[in-house]
């Protein structure tokens, strides 16, 4: 199933189903932290098929193009693409420091505070690192910086 396909009015991440807990499950046991690295796995070979998939799109349609118009709009195109390949290798580099988390059995836990972040909001953004209470202050204090 592709990404962001509704399956039973819920979403599914990366063509898996979101994790259904049972009544007293402790929280990221062997069974979450399974489900959580399909989820990563499945997502980082998304990103990677999308990469080649642009490298070969490059090599196939790079043309000297003798119209300066159409040289320009190739190269906008190969720009667009290439900023989106590099938002897209960050992504791969968060997920596989999430991976590293889940086998050191780190994974799940707010960075700052040490609370649960909770399996919705990691369903939700499943390489969060931090509660929301405490993302959400550190966006405040980011706006503050800024303004």
């Amino acid at each position: 199933m592709p990404e962001g396909t509704k399956k039973l009015g819920v979403l599914a991440i990366a063509g898996v189903d979101p994790y259904q807990e049972s009544a007293g499950e402790e929280y990221m046991n062997i069974k979450q932290r399974g489900h959580f690295t399909l989820i990563l796995d499945a997502w980082r070979n998304q990103l990677r098929e999308e990469v080649d998939r642009t490298l070969t799109h490059m090599q196939d349609e790079a043309a000297n193009f003798p119209d300066p118009v159409d040289r320009a709009a190739q190269e906008e195109e190969f720009s667009l693409e290439l900023r989106a390949r590099d938002r897209e290798r960050k992504l791969i580099k968060k997920i596989e420091k999430t991976l590293r988390l889940i086998k050191e059995d780190d994974f799940g836990f707010c960075y700052s505070c040490g609370v649960e972040i909770g399996i919705r909001r990691l369903e939700a953004r499943p390489t969060a690192d931090q509660c929301i209470d405490c993302k959400t202050l550190a966006e405040i204090r980011e706006k503050q910086m800024a303004g």
